[in-house]
């Protein structure tokens, strides 16, 4: 077990600089071929960011594991709040309070339900994921028009990046990604296996951990140099991703059986951490070490809860 143990740890690790590799490449060539900031902001920024949940998601349909795939996207959606959101604000207190994420976070408690809605029907096909990558669309759509004017600072951007360099992260970019989704993937199904667990359980616990850790480094280093708004928005952009584009994408490729585990615990419990989010984001209110250690302790009872 040592062996698919590496193998889940080298798959995150790979997806998340060839991740990271391939938001710079895209974001400087889509400079240099003259899209506005705010543009490459909402998009090539976004999916790029989203790429190595998509690229799991996608090669666990392939393999026939499509419960690793609902799983990691309605477990990295509880992580991100409970986990990435808790230990940072344990580290130091995140004054959310002077941030206006109103707006961002309605579109996420919208995607939320309309996910849960779709859920319900049994099994995740094909028009849902049209339905949920149409409500993404019109959601930048709305973004781009509510924004335009505004000064955008576009991550990964890179004035007077050499033209090798440009095609060298694009490369890696794109041969990491599925080398890393097939290493975790493939490591992931065979620990399930091993331990008599679903695909679906590792999706929600270890794979969901590991592809919610680029989220939660940026979010303690936002947290460290009192960025809130950085953290927060981080979050609720994330969760918006993974419910409306990578589970619109997901499936496309393949219809997704909904177990009834998810329905009478897992999409609850993303629920109850997504309504977690209203004191910070209506009433203002910062999220301090004792809000930090409630919101952690909370994804700690989950996790043991879900592995018994």
């Amino acid at each position: 077990m040592i062996v698919e143990f590496l193998s889940v740890a080298i798959g995150l690790v790979i997806l998340i600089f060839a991740g990271d590799a391939l938001v710079k490449g895209a974001v400087n060539l889509a400079l240099r071929l003259g899209l506005p900031a705010l543009v490459v902001s909402l998009t090539v920024v976004a999916f790029g960011t989203s790429a190595p949940e998509l690229l799991v998601s996608v090669k666990a349909i392939l393999d026939g594991v499509p419960g690793l795939a609902l799983g990691n996207v309605v477990g990295s959606n509880t992580a991100n709040v409970l986990m990435v959101l808790g230990i940072p604000a344990i580290i130091a207190c995140l004054h959310t309070s002077a941030c206006d994420t109103r707006r961002d976070y309605l579109y996420m408690a919208g995607a939320t339900v309309l996910f849960v809605a779709f859920c319900f029907t049994g099994t995740l096909v094909w028009w849902h994921g049209i339905v949920l990558l149409l409500a993404l669309a019109g959601i930048l759509v709305a973004t781009f028009l509510s924004s335009r004017g505004e000064v955008v600072e576009v991550e990964g951007a890179e004035d007077g990046l050499p033209g090798w360099k440009l095609g060298a992260f694009l490369i890696l970019g794109l041969i990491g990604l599925p080398l890393g989704a097939n290493l975790l993937v493939n490591g992931a199904t065979n620990i399930a296996r091993a331990y008599g667990v679903s695909e679906t359980v590792i999706g929600l616990t270890l794979v969901a951990i590991g592809t919610s850790l680029p989220e939660l480094a940026t979010t303690v280093m936002a947290a460290i140099r009192r960025h809130a708004d950085v953290a927060l928005g981080n979050v609720i952009g994330s969760n918006l991703f993974n419910l409306l584009g990578i589970m619109g994408v997901a499936v496309l490729v393949g219809p997704i059986p909904v177990d009834r585990t998810f329905l009478t615990l897992d999409l609850w419990i993303m629920v109850g951490a997504t309504l977690m989010l209203v004191p910070f984001v209506f009433l203002r209110r910062d999220i301090t070490r004792l809000w930090g250690v409630v919101l952690f302790g909370l994804y700690a009872a989950y996790l043991a809860v879900v592995l018994t």
